[in-house]
């Protein structure tokens, strides 16, 4: 079994496409541990409503392939059309963050995802949810990462969030 991470992201019903994805992330892969749901403002567009962004861990026996077109499919089934334009408002962004300690361009996806070490959506959920462990081509660890992100520039906060009867995320 290889540890997977994930970002997942919306800012069109956000909550209950979060909340789908959560689902359908529990459903398939049974020991799924969450970040706190944090709101952001778009990152590379300006005409959006705020995200929900969150990052989830699990461990799988599917390819890098397998992993990716499980995230597709999820997507589509939440109304993702695709080919939508990459600065566009979302039902729902699934994204491969690392699998294991891949590294490089492994069927047909980039390991370990660039938006890591340049989005704060995406490292400080990750630096809270797994903080000891090593990025995968740095070496150093997310919570190292996040003392030293220095993009002030990119805006959020953690909301409130409940998910399957249990609180995972409260505001600051």
């Amino acid at each position: 079994m290889t540890q997977v991470t994930v970002s997942i992201g919306s800012n069109i019903d956000r909550d209950r496409h979060v909340l789908a994805c959560l689902d359908a992330l529990a459903d398939a892969f049974k020991d799924v541990q969450v970040s706190r749901v944090f709101e952001s403002e778009p990152v590379g567009f300006e005409d959006g409503r705020n995200f929900y962004n969150l990052v989830a861990v699990f461990h799988s026996t599917l390819t890098v392939g397998e992993l990716q077109t499980w995230c597709k499919q999820v997507e589509a089934d939440n109304g993702r059309l695709p080919g939508s334009p990459k600065f566009s408002p979302r039902t729902l962004d699934i994204d491969l963050l690392t699998v294991g300690d891949q590294c490089g361009h492994i069927e047909g996806v980039d390991l370990p995802r660039d938006e890591i070490l340049h989005h704060a959506f995406v490292l400080w959920p990750l630096a809270e949810l797994l903080p000891e462990t090593p990025h995968p081509e740095v070496g150093r660890s997310y919570a190292e990462l996040w003392a030293e992100f220095t993009n002030g520039d990119q805006y959020l906060w953690p909301v409130a969030f409940t998910w399957r009867g249990r609180t995972i995320s409260r505001p600051a």
